[in-house]
């Protein structure tokens, strides 16, 4: 079966939408922002803006999954063993992208954290799920999509706990913290028993 080709002009329409939106972002605070302000930084009419996007939260969501985010999914997409390395170079390109985002959309990067935040927990709950699963396919497939969930949230609130309360870098944040992730559990139950 053969994919079907979209039409150049089609994609390239819906990247100009997109970055008139960013663009707009930087000026306005999102709830400020106008299907007009974007559609006339992007010299499109209304009709072929609602022809790709049902309104500017579906926009919003398309950009930062398509376009902001592609990056960061990219790179986490490349791991496919869940060890000391593939933890670092999740929590280096999501702090990458989430400092990159805030200094694009400086005014309007508070509103995008709600969707930010479901899209990336999404991503990664997804990556977890099947490095877990290519390795430990004979466990319940509800123990390891919980495990997904727990790694997910882990690694996205670490993330905001470091850009929110943290003096040192990304790397040394979470190079602190992954001796007791990978051996924390099993010397603390050891001294339990």
């Amino acid at each position: 079966m053969t994919e079907a080709k979209i039409d150049p002009r089609i994609v390239r329409t819906r990247k100009l939408i997109m970055d008139a939106f960013m663009l707009v972002s930087t000026r306005k605070e999102f709830k400020d922002i106008t299907i007009k302000d974007i559609t006339t930084e992007a010299t499109v009419n209304r009709a072929t803006f609602y022809y790709h996007f049902t309104d500017k939260y579906d926009l919003l969501e398309k950009v930062l999954t398509e376009d902001l985010m592609t990056n960061v999914i990219r790179e986490i997409s490349k791991h496919d063993q869940l060890n000391e390395a593939t933890v670092i170079n999740i929590f280096l390109s999501l702090t990458k992208f989430q400092k990159s985002l805030q200094s694009q959309c400086r005014r309007s990067f508070e509103a995008f954290t709600t969707t930010i935040e479901a899209i990336i927990k999404k991503e990664l709950e997804n990556l977890f799920y099947k490095i877990l699963l290519q390795h430990h396919a004979k466990e319940s497939d509800e123990s390891l999509r919980i495990t997904a969930v727990i790694l997910s949230w882990g690694i996205y609130g670490a993330s905001i706990d470091w850009q929110n309360n943290s003096q040192v870098s990304a790397e040394e944040y979470i190079k602190l913290a992954i001796p007791y992730m990978i051996h924390g559990m099993e010397a603390t139950l050891s001294h339990m028993i």
